[in-house]
């Protein structure tokens, strides 16, 4: 078994489309009607399901946090600690909602943090290097 992606649970999926299309700029092609969003994004799966829709497939209801997610993150890296300032700016100018202006960390990190409309945090960070595996 290998890790293939990940995905979230939308309530509104036309703001979450215009968000990660618009805001961070990855690809969606499905229309803002769509029930549930595959896209491919460096090499990664990546999900946006509608609740609505998830509920009805598995015939349960669940709970959902409401305002910032702090139980998980997102994470996108970029190779500079200038990128990392950049693409903040470029988010918040967008729509995005600051949670933590660029900072550089102890551990040698420029690390920030947004929140897309659903309050998903979604960290955008950098060693000043390419990312490497």
């Amino acid at each position: 078994m290998r890790l293939d992606g990940f995905g979230l649970f939308v309530k509104d999926m036309p703001s979450m489309i215009r968000f990660y299309r618009d805001v961070l700029g990855f690809e969606i092609k499905e229309k803002e009607d769509a029930s549930n969003v595959y896209l491919i994004k460096d090499n990664t799966l990546f999900l946006l399901y509608g609740r609505n829709d998830f509920e009805k497939m598995t015939s349960r209801k669940y709970e959902y946090i409401k305002g910032i997610n702090g139980h998980s993150e997102i994470a996108l890296y970029v190779d500079t600690f200038e990128e990392v300032d950049e693409e903040y700016e470029k988010a918040i100018s967008k729509g995005a909602r600051s949670v933590l202006e660029p900072t550089t960390e102890p551990w040698g990190q420029r690390t920030c943090y947004i929140a897309d409309p659903e309050g998903n945090l979604i960290e955008i960070g950098s060693f000043n290097r390419p990312f490497e595996r």
